[in-house]
């Protein structure tokens, strides 16, 4: 059996001035464990006095997780916080019953020509939780746990690798972990998750022996160990976790397990009825279609 499923090439679209490349969801696959939205953005080059502009924007029923290799960016949301993100920390948002936020270049990358490179995942909140009140935490690089191991420098992003664990909540049976791999360097992905995929966002990679360009989503077969080889090096990113516990729908930046939830997200959005972002004017509006 092999060990690559599906392969995703994922789309390329523009947000705010940097190139985007997105795998979920796919109409090849919609979610690996609780990961509903899988997105690249970089590596790109930002202008001085331009940068990235993601304006004021609403989320229900997931929790947002950014996660940067190069550059920083800026998180203002309707909770008050304003929290500028760097390399290898982590913003984890969770939207429960509604939050809106913007993502902007920081005062000091704009000022000056900027790099940008990172990974921007949703995760599906449980039905139980996908009404709770919203929040957010700031996890810095010290605090994630780190490895080397066979040529692989790893951090744990979310849930347990080899008996290390994350101190990032989340309440799903989730993992994600960074591996910068070297040159020859190899790595084992265990079994442990039902649902398991494999992005390379940076050089290509053998899974099983078998070759794999960057920038594309591997999904894994259940009951596998798998052996992931760089052999020139690589940036790869493994995650997954177990099934969800019911279907979702997504439209536009709304999750819920519920059409008429999400429904009920863009009457509101379009009424004014999410709570604004301190200090910012501006807001995406509805689009027409998503």
């Amino acid at each position: 059996m092999q060990s690559v499923e599906t392969q995703i090439i994922p789309r390329t679209s523009d947000i705010g001035n940097l190139e985007v490349k997105r795998a979920l969801p796919s109409r090849e696959r919609r979610s690996v464990g609780s990961f509903v939205f899988w997105d690249q953005f970089g590596p790109g080059e930002l202008i001085r006095d331009v940068g990235l502009d993601v304006r004021p924007h609403p989320h229900i029923g997931l929790s947002t997780f950014s996660y940067l290799f190069t550059g920083t960016m800026q998180h203002r949301d309707s909770l008050g916080n304003d929290m500028i993100i760097g390399p290898g920390a982590v913003n984890l948002m969770t939207a429960g019953s509604g939050i809106v936020h913007s993502e902007r270049s920081d005062a000091e990358s704009r000022a000056n020509i900027s790099q940008l490179f990172g990974i921007q995942s949703w995760l599906a909140l449980p039905q139980s939780l996908e009404e709770s009140e919203p929040s957010f935490e700031h996890y810095s690089e010290s605090s994630l746990p780190a490895f080397s191991d066979q040529g692989v420098h790893g951090k744990v992003l979310l849930g347990d690798w080899f008996g290390l664990k994350s101190p990032v909540a989340f309440p799903w049976d989730s993992l994600y972990v960074d591996l910068q791999m070297s040159g020859n360097g190899v790595v084992q992905f265990p079994k442990d998750h039902q649902e398991r995929a494999i992005y390379s966002a940076q050089g290509a990679i053998e899974v099983d022996g078998i070759r794999y360009p960057e920038s594309e989503l591997l999904i894994l077969a259940p009951g596998k160990d798998v052996r992931i080889e760089a052999p020139h090096g690589a940036r790869v990113l493994v995650f997954g976790g177990e099934p969800l516990d019911g279907p979702r729908h997504l439209w536009w930046n709304f999750v819920s397990s519920s059409k008429d939830r999400i429904e009920q997200a863009k009457t509101d959005w379009v009424d004014g009825r999410f709570a604004q972002v301190p200090g910012e004017d501006e807001f995406i509006p509805l689009p027409e279609n998503s």
